[in-house]
């Protein structure tokens, strides 16, 4: 009998691992740091202090709301520093400061704690957040700059806080020629995280090597992007710039990923990416939004629960009931 009672039976999963959330989000922001320091060095100083400011008030409205409801303190996990982060890098680089200030507040306190908190929320919290604000602050969140001129000084280009055009869409989706080389470094026009494909494919990796994520789900998505964009425009030229430009990488690698927001099943799973691919190319070319990756995570969130229910293998032993009410 003793020996006996060593044995535990027990519904799977039975292969546990030992990585909790604040480690995996630990290899989250040291993934994010290459695109921080990227979009500092190339849109200075401000920039910075934009993800600053919206890693700040996440943490802030996460401890905040714990305090209030009297539950215990989940800050220590990291979560709100990813959404903070994530949030931050998908903010133009002039964006006023009380914009992720705004963004963080509907993120945290909507989208993730209201629902639960993480693992419960039914979307991505920055992805919703970048979408809250994009509706509400069309004309702040399309401020985009051309990347600093340091030609006529480090410090007086770093710490200029007015640079900007105004311009409604200065990303490379409304048409690119020439080298992509600077849209593979990310010397570009775009939000501040999202210009440099050499700092997310670096971050990428990292979360790779960590297996903090799977290949399938990036890969699929920007596989799908690459064929649409082939199939809208009929330029193979057009298929780089459609991958390398806009916010496909960093939505891709860090978001399309989210644990709480992607199915539990690999075959759910690509069909959930397909979903995101399919509808970031669609909105790219038919709709006034000069990026489709927000909207298409976002719908792509959406559809987990539905895709969940019908791909989720069955039980064990499970038999269909019949019409008779007799199983088969």
């Amino acid at each position: 009998m003793a020996q006996l009672e060593k044995f535990k039976v027990s519904s799977s999963p039975h292969i546990t691992d030992d990585a909790g959330v604040d480690r995996i989000m630990l290899d989250v922001i040291i993934a994010l740091i290459p695109a921080t320091v990227a979009g500092t060095l190339l849109f200075g100083f401000y920039a910075l202090l934009l993800v600053i400011v919206s890693v700040a008030a996440c943490v802030l409205f996460e401890y905040s709301y714990d305090l209030l409801a009297k539950k215990m303190n989940s800050v220590w996990d990291l979560s709100a520093v990813v959404t903070g982060l994530l949030l931050g890098l998908n903010l133009p680089p002039r964006a006023p400061l009380y914009i992720p200030v705004i963004g963080a507040a509907f993120a945290i306190i909507i989208v993730k704690m209201l629902f639960g908190g993480i693992g419960k929320n039914f979307a991505n919290p920055a992805i919703a957040g970048r979408i809250f604000l994009m509706l509400a602050f069309m004309r702040s969140m399309t401020m985009y700059i051309e990347p600093l001129d340091y030609s006529g000084g480090f410090f007086p280009a770093f710490f200029n806080f007015n640079a900007y055009d105004g311009a409604a869409s200065a990303t490379p989706l409304d048409g690119w020629s020439g080298s992509l080389l600077p849209l593979f470094i990310g010397n570009t026009g775009g939000c501040i995280g999202e210009t440099s494909a050499l700092a997310l494919l670096l971050g990428g990796v990292y979360l790779l090597a960590r297996r903090v994520i799977s290949f399938e789900i990036p890969l699929i998505i920007i596989a799908v992007v690459a064929a649409f964009t082939l199939i809208f425009t009929g330029s193979v030229s057009a298929v780089p710039v459609a991958v390398l430009s806009g916010g496909l990488l960093l939505g891709a690698i860090f978001m399309a990923t989210d644990y709480a927001t992607t199915p539990n099943t690999a075959r759910g799973a690509i069909i959930y990416a397909l979903i995101v691919g399919a509808f970031t190319a669609i909105v790219r070319q038919y709709s006034d939004y000069p990026e489709g990756m927000s909207f298409a995570i976002l719908l792509g969130n959406l559809c987990v629960p539905l895709i969940d229910k019908y791909i989720y293998p069955k039980n064990f032993g499970y038999r269909k009931e019949r019409a008779d009410g007799n199983r088969s």
